[in-house]
């Protein structure tokens, strides 16, 4: 029974019955330690019972409900939720459960908490403090957090999130400490945390406006170039098209609204137009120049705003396996 299963036996036999797709999807996003266990457990897998199966995925559905409601409301809420739906004596198994796998989770408080208001935290803190705390919140969360920085402390803590390994679990429990007396909540850490790399910081780039973007590569630029260009080879930003085959950009094309791409197209690189237009029909190409003219002055920001709106069209082109992006050196393209 799955009760007699350890945690990594049942990982195993969960990963297996999701299939191959899944199962890789959710590898990727492990450690490298973790997934040298996993895979070796799964090898060791015999013969597993439908009814064990049964159970372990109704521990696992258990465990991610009470996961949902905890996120919703504390710990109070899930038990409440979880009393009313399964009896006090099943919630209390299910909670037992869920606060093991929290105490592996450093930060996970900050899921639940307006970035906003983190922002308004951290301001005074350390670089290296906001370099921590970014590095455990979601991409979305952190890029609203990186990009309210002050320029010069948003290039140093863009630069320690890139260059960051592992933080100790004394260093981190600090910390959380720390925000515990400013936002009375508070996760522990027993292990070490594999946190910060390239990564990370490219996630909350592309989840980042794109002002925000070019602040943060040209303080990169100045501090370290090599890691700059570490960092826009891991991108796709929107004169990176000309790197596109034509059959991809003219998949983008008939999904990108005309105003929005003429809007795109103020005053970038002659190559990024070509590039654009000769994927157009003759009469398309006319018409779209034709646009572009029409616009006159155009605020920089809503130019902006239209190519990264393209670019997150392209990025959930490629997520759905539609079109290959190619990474390279920033140094081939054409200024």
């Amino acid at each position: 029974m799955a009760t007699e299963l350890s945690g990594l036996r049942k990982a195993a036999v969960l990963l297996v019955q999701m299939g191959k797709e899944h199962s890789a999807h959710v590898l990727k996003s492990l450690r490298e330690t973790e997934v040298e266990a996993l895979t070796a457990e799964i090898a060791r897998l015999e013969d597993v019972d439908l009814e064990t199966v049964d159970a372990v995925f109704s521990e696992f559905q258990e465990l991610a409900h009470a996961r949902q409601y905890f996120s919703q409301g504390g710990m109070p809420f899930a038990e409440e939720v979880l009393i009313a739906t399964l009896g006090p004596e099943k919630a209390r198994e299910v909670m037992s459960r869920l606060s093991a796998a929290l105490v592996e989770m450093p930060f996970e408080f900050l899921r639940r908490v307006d970035p906003r208001l983190v922002l308004s935290f951290l301001q005074d803190e350390h670089p290296q403090t906001i370099t921590l705390v970014l590095a455990h919140m979601a991409a979305e969360q952190a890029a609203v957090v990186l990009g309210g920085l002050p320029e010069l402390v948003q290039a140093d803590v863009a630069h320690r999130l890139a260059v960051m390994d592992r933080t100790s679990p004394e260093i981190v429990k600090q910390v959380e400490v720390h925000l515990e007396r400013r936002l009375s909540t508070v996760l522990q850490s027993n292990d070490y945390s594999a946190v910060g790399g390239l990564q990370p910081l490219v996630d909350i780039i592309n989840h980042s406006d794109r002002s925000t973007e070019r602040l943060i590569l040209e303080g990169l630029e100045q501090r370290d170039r090599e890691l700059a260009e570490a960092v826009r080879a891991h991108m796709f930003m929107f004169e990176d098209i000309i790197n596109l085959d034509d059959r991809s950009v003219q998949l983008v094309l008939r999904q990108t609204d005309s105003k929005v791409l003429a809007v795109a197209l103020k005053g970038v690189r002659p190559d990024v137009r070509e590039k654009i237009t000769k994927n157009m029909s003759e009469r398309a190409a006319i018409s779209l120049k034709e646009e572009i003219d029409v616009l006159g002055p155009t605020r920089l920001t809503q130019v902006e705003e239209a190519q990264v709106q393209i670019v997150r069209q392209i990025r959930s082109l490629e997520e759905a396996g539609q079109i290959i992006i190619s990474r390279g050196n920033t140094d081939d393209f054409v200024d």
